[in-house]
């Protein structure tokens, strides 16, 4: 079966793959658009696991909150490039509604679960963007939440993406003063970056931690070393109250009034709506963090390319 340019203009549009990918496609199918499609599909399975072991450190945090859910997730790409480009954007955005709509419990799940506007599971989703935008791209990390109130931020372009989530009295829900107070904190996460909620989520073993350092540095420090170990004591007491102050979100100095802590603060606008509202938990993702980034060489790859090197 004979095949002509608008039918490889119009494999093209169906796909996103390239015109010469498309033409050859047609070739091998005699010009059959369905088994054309499919071929490319399964060659885009093969070029993906090609791509696996490629270093995804780049991407996009992305939060939402939707009618069913509040969601995060961090979706990574190969280069900073692809980060910015409309179809990988689109495809963070459906799989952060993906998890925010069905709540999948682990990776494995949200693999199999329908993605938004096709009839493709999110894997084959995933599959089909890799073919298409040619680099590895991994859906590294999700989080949820299915009740009380959420409220999202993302910050730089994907950058740093938040998830807040408060309980707050009946009535309460779509308060401008508690939406505002929740859009607020979840700035100062992305800014502060707090390890902990609150003072009381910091365990022993960290706070044991803390005390051995702040006693090993007064150790070496001649001023402090001779001084009695009561006093020693009350001084770590003072550096852990600092650690908290530092660590944890409600007691930090609220950042737009410094002279208060977010506990205050918290407070202060339930008092204002007449009601309560407590800080549940919140997440925070900075895209590529803990990720080894891929050092590249341009002169040298375009070198191999080349095939001088």
């Amino acid at each position: 079966m004979a095949f002509t340019a608008a039918d490889v203009k119009n494999l093209r549009e169906m796909t996103g793959v390239g015109m010469l990918d498309c033409k050859k496609a047609l070739a091998e199918t005699d010009g059959d658009m369905d088994k054309a499609v499919e071929l490319l599909r399964e060659k885009g399975l093969a070029a993906a696991q090609k791509k696996a072991g490629r270093i995804a450190a780049e991407g996009m945090a992305y939060a939402e909150v939707f009618s069913d859910g509040a969601a995060l997730v961090e979706v990574n790409a190969e280069t900073d490039f692809v980060a910015k480009n409309a179809q990988f954007i689109e495809f963070v955005k459906d799989v952060c509604y993906v998890v925010g709509k069905w709540g999948p419990v682990d990776m494995d799940t949200l693999m199999t679960l329908p993605y938004r506007k096709t009839g493709m599971t999110v894997q084959q989703a995933l599959q089909d963007k890799i073919m298409v935008i040619g680099e590895n791209i991994k859906i590294r990390r999700f989080v949820r939440y299915d009740s009380g109130v959420s409220v999202a931020y993302n910050h730089m372009n994907g950058r740093i993406g938040v998830l807040l989530n408060m309980e707050v009295s009946a009535g309460l829900e779509e308060n401008e003063k508690v939406q505002e107070l929740g859009k607020d904190l979840a700035m100062q996460i992305a800014a502060m970056n707090p390890a902990y909620l609150d003072k009381s989520d910091v365990s022993q073993d960290t706070l044991d931690k803390e005390k051995e350092i702040q006693l090993a540095m007064m150790a070496n420090d001649p001023k402090m070393a001779a001084k009695p170990e009561k006093v020693k004591e009350g001084i770590v007491m003072g550096k852990l109250g600092k650690y908290y102050e530092e660590n944890c979100l409600m007691q930090q100095a609220f950042v737009k009034e410094n002279k208060v802590s977010v506990e205050k603060h918290v407070a202060a606008v339930a008092k204002e709506v007449g009601g309560e509202i407590k800080i549940k938990g919140f997440y925070r993702f900075e895209r590529g963090e803990g990720l080894e980034k891929k050092e590249e060489n341009f002169a040298e790859e375009i070198a191999k390319q080349l095939g001088k090197a």
